[in-house]
């Protein structure tokens, strides 16, 4: 994976940009001294190689010993990071107009369980049990790139009731345990109500068929648009005449089923690498009503439709590669798969932001400095990546440009 220090960055070096976008996504943050420390937060995490804690950044970018004011900072001063991530998810969205948005889960391995929300848990993207924070990102993906938007912190069920524990982070009296869709969907709630947005096609692999259900009724009930990676034995109610009324199937059993009338291969470029790589695709209706009773949409929500399971098999048709859940009815089956590749995006940007943006290096423990560490990682990375466009935009121009 190439790093920013790798990379021709222009301005990067040119403080009057970065401090520009800084002043505008600090705007809510009452104190000029508050002001100047998050820009030097940024500043760091985009330019402190390897491990970017808040004493190397001080380091770095202050040139004097002045980790105990960032710490303040990040840690204990009270400022509200919600307003800094309307900010900066306007910016994403004003450049690269995203198609979808995808939840991507973020791990936070930990020594001890002092830090805020930490206790052994399995974590379904590593597929293995850590002594971890836990958190969901909810990415702006757009054709070439994506940004994290918005965060929640998972809080495990075992931090509800430890008084002791939850004074030592300050974490908020009504900040209690709830089940992972659920952080998904206020996340989702607070960019649509708060915020402003107008949602496009929300992207989640549920790697856990327990959550599928809530998730896709909490999305239908918004009236949202959805695309739901779900695992093959997810229980779905076939929408067909071949199959006994009030029959259960799993996703996977319909998919193969759906298969022997026909598939579609079709020819799409990975996006990683350039391949031209070939994939059979089938599609069949499902009933609205699922396992756990019938759809009862709020008024005026456009999006209640049909449910239709999607199924990928690789070239040669042997394989199962995936399966998803979506409501996008009208949407015609190459614009879906368009749609369902644009996915990875986010997960390779959740990898760049642990991997060179410091998200994993966070040293602090309370409720607050996690939210202010993983919104100004994401300014770090937002601002990388809109100039990173940038430059790309340019050189496409000078391409394009004819010759005298």
């Amino acid at each position: 994976m190439t790093t920013f220090a790798d990379t021709e960055f222009p301005g990067l070096e040119k403080a009057d940009e970065l401090s520009g976008f800084c002043q505008e996504l600090f705007s809510s943050l009452t104190r000029s001294d508050q002001r100047r420390w998050g820009e030097v937060y940024v500043r760091g995490l985009l330019t402190v190689p390897g491990r970017k804690s808040i004493r190397r950044i001080a380091d770095h970018v202050v040139g004097w010993r002045a980790d105990q004011c960032l710490q303040q900072f990040v840690n204990q001063s009270p400022w509200r990071w919600e307003p800094v991530r309307r900010v900066l998810a306007h910016h994403v969205a004003a450049a690269l107009r995203p198609r979808a948005w995808v939840i991507e889960e973020a791990v936070f391995p930990k020594n001890g369980g002092s830090s805020v929300g930490v206790t052994k848990q399995y974590a379904t993207s590593a597929q293995r049990t850590l002594n971890c924070q836990l958190g969901v990102a909810l990415f702006m993906v757009g054709e070439d790139a994506s940004c994290a938007a918005n965060w929640r912190l998972l809080l495990p069920e075992s931090w509800d009731n430890d008084p002791l524990r939850r004074g030592r982070v300050r974490l908020p009296d009504d900040e209690r345990h709830r089940p992972r869709w659920q952080y998904m969907l206020e996340a989702i709630d607070e960019m649509v109500m708060d915020w402003g947005f107008s949602a496009p096609p929300v992207m989640v692999h549920t790697r856990d068929q327990r959550m599928t259900q809530p998730l896709l009724r909490g999305l239908e009930e918004r009236g949202l648009p959805y695309v739901i990676r779900v695992p093959e034995n997810t229980p779905v109610l076939p929408a067909m005449t071949r199959v006994p009324q009030g029959r259960v199937l799993s996703a996977g059993e319909l998919a193969v089923r759906s298969a022997k009338q026909g598939r579609i291969t079709l020819n799409w470029r990975d996006r990683t690498d350039g391949r031209l790589v070939s994939s059979q695709y089938a599609i069949s209706p499902v009933s609205t009503g699922s396992v756990s009773g019938p759809l009862h949409l709020m008024p005026g929500r456009p999006h209640g439709g049909a449910r239709r399971v999607l199924a990928e098999w690789s070239a040669g048709g042997r394989r199962l590669n995936a399966v998803w859940i979506t409501n996008l009815n009208a949407t015609r089956l190459p614009e879906l798969i368009s749609l369902v590749k644009l996915s990875p995006q986010a997960g390779n940007d959740m990898a760049r932001l642990q991997d060179e943006f410091g998200l994993r290096h966070f040293e602090g423990r309370s409720f607050a400095g996690w939210h202010h560490h993983v919104t100004l990682v994401s300014a770090a990375h937002a601002y990388w990546t809109l100039q990173r466009q940038e430059q790309l935009q340019q050189v496409d121009g000078m391409r394009l440009r004819p010759h005298a």
